[in-house]
């Protein structure tokens, strides 16, 4: 079903990086990272190793793009490859982030902070598969 020799690995690295700095700077103190802290009840001193959190967030952030990848198919076009970052980001992750956020009780500010990283990862994702063919 999904051909991965038709898969530019390349633009999923590349698209995989983007979307790990976009992470790095989504959620960086100086942006809002100290918000995101204080309402997921983040204390840095009890946070697990940071070569074990952001490897993890990099390999998923490959999984990730490379889904996008299968998704898209061999040279997408821009147009409907945003779109489809936007559809997934805002319409499939960011609602499912919304219901474990309602049943956990989390806030809205939080969702909003998660949920617009995510939009902005596919929509990344899918603006450099898109245009690296």
């Amino acid at each position: 079903m999904f051909d991965l020799s038709q898969v530019n690995h390349l633009a999923v690295l590349a698209a995989a990086v983007s979307a790990f700095v976009l992470g790095g700077l989504w959620y960086a103190p100086p942006l809002l990272g100290k918000i995101w802290m204080r309402e997921a009840g983040i204390d840095l001193a009890k946070a697990g190793h940071p070569a074990r959190v952001f490897g993890g967030a990099f390999v998923l952030a490959l999984v990730a793009s490379y889904a996008m990848a299968l998704l898209l198919g061999p040279a997408p076009a821009l147009r409907p490859a945003l779109h489809l970052g936007l559809v997934v980001g805002l319409f499939l992750v960011a609602t499912s982030f919304g219901i474990n956020y309602l049943f956990a009780q989390r806030s809205l500010v939080l969702w909003l902070i998660d949920a617009g990283y995510h939009v902005g990862q596919f929509v990344l994702i899918a603006l450099i598969l898109g245009l690296w063919h």
